[in-house]
């Protein structure tokens, strides 16, 4: 029995400048991953990429993470094109999409809490959700449902099964776009109402320089954003670092105010540096410690 399974894929992401062509994983899973390395958790991830990249999965295991790598024809490729010098100029494609996962590559895996980090709206199905939250509670990243690849263009969609599967769902992960594009909605507390109303027991919506507010049981917890001590370098996986931050702490025992603090904090460290967040328990409480509220992004 692990406390934490993630499950997503691992993305090859390519990025392409007039300079250079730089090719690099990502994806929720990866980062999930090593951010949650180093906490006392057992832990598991479960993903799926082609046999090509399967060299970061070596890495990973390497580095003491448990892995079950499925197989998939292709691995996800995110494709990042600055056409000129000017990054504020981006054009993002998909140029290959890897296999969904089935409720039945899970039939050896029992956890408490399941983390789903799909990354497009094909990735998983709502009876994946379904089965999944009768093993143990789901807690779900739902960007991905909100994103769809055509002619290798990423677009965004509505989830039409949204009320159907967050009726499975214990813990959602939201920002502000994504509990708009769900609800409809603008003000973030009616959005987070909502949300509830279809069957999330814990709604978490990150509100970037604003920090993060957490629903359960009809009471909301403000949680403060914190100022990095050192420069902003890498905003790329906060999101995936804070939710391994949240549910580290809630296996722990935590409360919800002190969960959503720890897990702020996590991200406040990871995006100090470059790449993802391989700190320690030990470093995020340091952190809290001394800690001066207000500004950073999550997203």
């Amino acid at each position: 029995m692990y406390d934490i399974c993630c499950v997503g894929h691992i993305t090859l992401d390519k990025v392409v400048t007039p300079k250079d062509v730089v090719h690099m994983p990502g994806g929720t899973s990866f980062y999930f991953s090593s951010a949650i390395r180093n906490m006392d958790v057992r832990y598991t991830l479960v993903t799926a990429l082609g046999a090509e990249e399967q060299y970061i999965v070596s890495d990973l295991r390497s580095k003491g993470t448990e892995v079950t790598a499925l197989h998939s024809k292709h691995t996800v490729c995110f494709e990042n094109i600055y056409p000129s010098e000017n990054q504020d100029h981006r054009i993002q494609r998909v140029s290959q999409i890897a296999d969904p996962f089935v409720a039945e590559d899970f039939s050896a895996v029992q956890a408490r809490y399941y983390h789903l980090g799909p990354l497009l709206a094909g990735d998983m199905s709502v009876a994946l959700i379904k089965a999944l939250s009768g093993k143990g509670k789901v807690s779900l990243d739902v960007q991905g449902y909100l994103r769809k690849v055509e002619n290798e263009s990423v677009l965004p969609v509505d989830w039409k099964e949204k009320k159907e599967g967050l009726h499975y769902v214990s813990i959602l992960k939201a920002n502000e776009s994504e509990m708009e594009v769900l609800t409809g909605c603008r003000e973030v507390r009616q959005g987070a109402r909502i949300l509830a109303e279809w069957g999330v027991k814990e709604v978490i919506i990150t509100l970037g320089s604003k920090g993060s507010v957490i629903l359960s049981n009809g009471i909301f917890y403000d949680i403060p954003a914190y100022v990095p001590a050192t420069a902003v370098v890498d905003a790329t996986g906060c999101g995936d670092t804070y939710m391994a931050g949240y549910l580290y702490q809630r296996v722990k025992g935590a409360g919800l105010q002190d969960a959503g603090e720890f897990a702020a904090a996590m991200a406040t460290l990871k995006i100090e540096g470059s790449g993802p967040f391989t700190g320690t328990r030990e470093q995020v409480r340091t952190f809290l410690k001394d800690n001066k509220h207000y500004v950073f992004s999550l997203d």
